[in-house]
């Protein structure tokens, strides 16, 4: 695959994505990608692999300024507009929020395997994934106007799951160049510094929300079109690359669309125990984050528009500790070859931060439970992204198969905020008080389910 020189420091073998140290003393060093060649020895594969090979520092600063970028526009939304704009529009109807989000999420589940099918066999100039960063940018700030200008909670709504497509399209494509070129020993640092940039993205893009608080339209508006170019320069500063070569063909039948939503456990059984690990932990996760606004509002006694304030304090000094978490784990993670480890400690973590703020009722316990819990979602997500490109079926699919992993955070993402809202009604409290103790005490116990899970059944990787 072209690359720019500027940037790539050394070749690595396809062969060393797996090093010696991260599989069983019984097992021998194998790349999934040449696992399916032995398993069709006479077929050509429609799809190759494009090498791997150490990338530069100008690669990684333009990769984790592509990540800062859509996060900003589509975690913005999700943290504070959308509850913004829904409670202009159905004031006291909190649980509205998680229909919205809950739906949109639905949405693109369902159709995240087909772009990542779609992403592998896309033959251009331009490579796979470059064409759907420029496509979900643009599709993304379209929404973001519709959603800003809504009438009612349903065109909202409507808006909105266009919005999530196109965001989570142009997310998606900057993962996937990530398993397309990152070699197994730079995984996780790569992992944590744009893990770094998820975390710090959302702060900052609810600072400039507020910064223009006055202007509805400005809100959804500033974060998009600043998160569409970030996006976009990454591609055209660094380019992917022609991809025509790696692909073949470019048919794709009815049966490899039905197989694209899946894949065989039995077969790929580390792969499917950090699919189930990942699955539990995000289901706590989005207990414990869907209705932040809300909670805090709740919390300290606050009108839900002035939260932002608050909401952008917390998040800012939770920056620095979502940055140690990170780094430290994805770096000492490649240092060590351990990675489960850091897993777990993240898991752990997260439920001292849950706990501490299901009982918080003042703001110096909110800060230091919500500091808690960025540091443990920042060790905890870099290091599973780097497992989870280790485990990969096949790394020439790897648009299909990170969809097939993306299952496990969405899934959660479009059912928590549908269930969170009956659990947050179990036992309401005096004057009809959401019950949100209940809801982060449960958030709590999936997420160290999860981190247990990928600690002690994934065998391949250390």
């Amino acid at each position: 695959m072209p690359h720019d020189d500027r940037d790539v420091s050394a070749a690595v073998p396809s062969s060393t994505a797996l090093p010696p140290t991260a599989l069983p003393p019984t097992a021998a060093p194998q790349d999934p990608a040449q696992s399916q060649a032995l398993d069709k020895p006479s077929a050509t594969p429609e799809v190759e692999a494009p090498p791997l090979r150490k990338v530069g520092k100008g690669y990684l600063l333009w990769l984790m300024i592509a990540s800062f970028g859509s996060s900003l526009a589509l975690m913005v939304p999700l943290s504070y507009s959308l509850a913004v704009r829904i409670d202009d529009l159905a004031s006291g109807h909190d649980e509205r929020l998680g229909y919205v989000t809950g739906s949109a999420q639905v949405v693109y589940l369902v159709l995240s395997p087909l772009i990542g099918l779609w992403s592998d066999r896309t033959r251009s100039r331009l490579g796979r994934r470059t064409p759907f960063m420029f496509g979900g940018a643009l599709l993304g700030t379209a929404a973001l106007v519709g959603v800003a200008l809504a009438p009612s909670v349903l065109l909202l709504g409507l808006a909105w799951v266009i919005g999530m497509i196109g965001w989570s399209t142009a997310g998606q494509a900057i993962q996937n160049i990530q398993a397309d070129r990152v070699p197994d020993e730079q995984r996780g640092r790569i992992s944590a510094l744009t893990s770094v940039m998820t975390q710090i993205a959302p702060v900052i893009g609810i600072g400039l929300a507020y910064a223009v608080a006055s202007s509805t339209f400005l809100v959804f508006l500033v974060p998009g079109v600043l998160g569409a170019a970030l996006v976009v320069l990454f591609p055209v500063l660094k380019p992917e690359g022609d991809s025509r070569s790696l692909v073949h063909t470019s048919g794709v039948t009815l049966k490899g669309m039905v197989a694209s939503y899946g894949f065989n456990p039995r077969k790929y059984p580390d792969f499917g125990w950090n699919w189930l690990g990942r699955f539990v932990f995000f289901m706590g996760l989005y207990f414990n984050t869907t209705f932040g606004t809300f909670f805090y509002a709740q919390r300290l006694d606050l009108p839900v528009k002035e939260v932002a304030g608050i909401v952008a304090v917390i998040g800012t000094i939770g920056v620095v500790a979502a940055a140690g978490g990170a780094i430290g784990g994805g770096f000492l993670s490649d240092k060590l070859g351990r990675r489960k480890l850091f897993a777990l400690i993240g898991s752990s973590v997260f439920v001292a931060g849950a706990v501490t703020e299901a009982f918080a009722r003042s703001l110096p316990q909110l800060v230091v439970g919500a500091v808690l819990m960025q540091f443990a979602i920042a060790v905890f997500s870099a290091v599973d992204q780097a497992i989870v490109f280790a485990v990969l079926p096949d790394r020439a699919e790897a648009g299909r198969y990170l969809a097939v992993v993306g299952f496990a955070q969405k899934i959660p993402s479009a059912v928590a905020p549908l269930i969170a809202p009956l659990v947050i009604t179990l036992g309401v409290g005096p004057g009809g008080e959401k019950n949100y103790t209940q809801l982060y005490l449960l958030g709590a116990v999936l997420a160290l389910v999860g981190g247990l899970i990928v600690k002690f059944k994934i065998r391949s990787v250390r």
